[in-house]
């Protein structure tokens, strides 16, 4: 038998919603933590690896944002699609505080509390995208249009 993969809550969360999914772990660097590397580790194109970020907007506060894992998001497309007149980046320091995520292991499902989620239109070209499970180390793969579905998401132009 191989090692058990203990389900995390998102992975829980998915199983309550009746969604299909697969837990995929992957060696973690402290180092990089960053998708591109994700993707390279789990031997897959970066396009399929999906980063979870968290943003504050100037009007209507917290939103996540689900892009391609070498993306960057534009602030601008995104206050517009939320919103708000502006957004930034929340501070890596507020991130645990704010979602019970860290940095590396932040999953868009399972959070705290239930942000506006925008998921990046690219993600509905692939079969399967890949998201962090809510943990350095893992990932969840499933189908973008349930985990939209899960975390009630949204599709838009946030790149």
């Amino acid at each position: 038998m191989g090692n058990k993969i203990n389900k995390t809550n998102a992975a829980r969360l998915l199983d309550r919603a009746g969604i299909a999914y697969e837990l995929v772990p992957y060696p973690v660097d402290e180092e990089h933590l960053d998708a591109v590397h994700v993707a390279a580790e789990l031997g897959e194109p970066v396009e399929q690896v999906f980063k979870t970020l968290v943003l504050r907007g100037d009007r209507n506060g917290m939103l996540v944002c689900v892009i391609p894992g070498d993306g960057e998001v534009d602030l601008k497309k995104t206050a517009k699609v939320s919103g708000n007149k502006s957004v930034e980046m929340l501070h890596v320091r507020e991130l645990l505080a704010t979602t019970g995520y860290i940095r590396g292991g932040c999953s868009p499902v399972g959070m705290k509390k239930h942000f506006p989620t925008y998921f990046h239109a690219s993600c509905l070209e692939q079969p399967f995208i890949y998201v962090s499970a809510g943990q350095r180390g893992l990932q969840l793969k499933v189908a973008p249009a349930d985990l939209i579905r899960c975390v009630e998401g949204e599709v838009a132009d946030l790149l």
